[in-house]
């Protein structure tokens, strides 16, 4: 071999060791970024957060039968739908005794629904009505269709402080 052989020789060796050293770094950077993507993607442990709780109205179980009325008091009864399971009728009754018996008292029936929203409760159905006596026993058949949610019924009477029923829940 001549020394120009060796010398191209010597020199191409040189050349190839170069780039092989070149595509390792390179291979090894990649590695390294790709490793750092997918250590990045892996999911993160989970943090269990605790908020505070908000006021939610109690639950009072609906019952399917027709509820006893009584004076200063509201009680409210579903009515069942003929097999479905879901009452979308209730019935309302209390005894309203007359502040003036030798006048007619008038009263009203108010239907509220609670508003996560607002924190009130709202007006959903309204009926008035009246008599001429000493006391009544008065009857409302609310109807709620599709609409689910936490209700109450409020019973005013002219002359008397309102009277509401416990809460209940509309699941259908």
């Amino acid at each position: 071999m001549t020394r120009r052989s060796a010398a191209a020789l010597a020199s191409g060796t040189a050349n190839t060791v170069k780039l092989f050293v070149a595509a390792l770094a390179f291979t090894s950077a990649y590695v390294g970024v790709s490793a750092y993507h997918n250590a990045n993607s892996a999911t993160e442990p989970v943090t269990t957060i605790t908020l505070s709780a908000r006021e939610t109205p109690l639950s009072t179980p609906i019952r399917q039968t027709a509820p006893a009325a009584r004076a200063g008091e509201v009680s409210v009864g579903g009515v069942p739908d003929g097999g479905a399971g879901c009452a979308d009728s209730y019935v309302a009754r209390s005894v309203v005794v007359n502040p003036d018996p030798d006048q007619a008292v008038t009263y009203g029936w108010r239907l509220t629904r609670w508003s996560d929203a607002s924190r009130t409760w709202r007006t959903y159905l309204v009926d008035h009505d009246g008599f001429a006596a000493a006391e009544s026993t008065v009857e409302w058949r609310p109807h709620v269709s599709g609409n689910p949610g936490w209700y109450r019924v409020e019973l005013a009477v002219e002359g008397v402080e309102t009277v509401r029923s416990e809460r209940f829940q509309v699941s259908c």
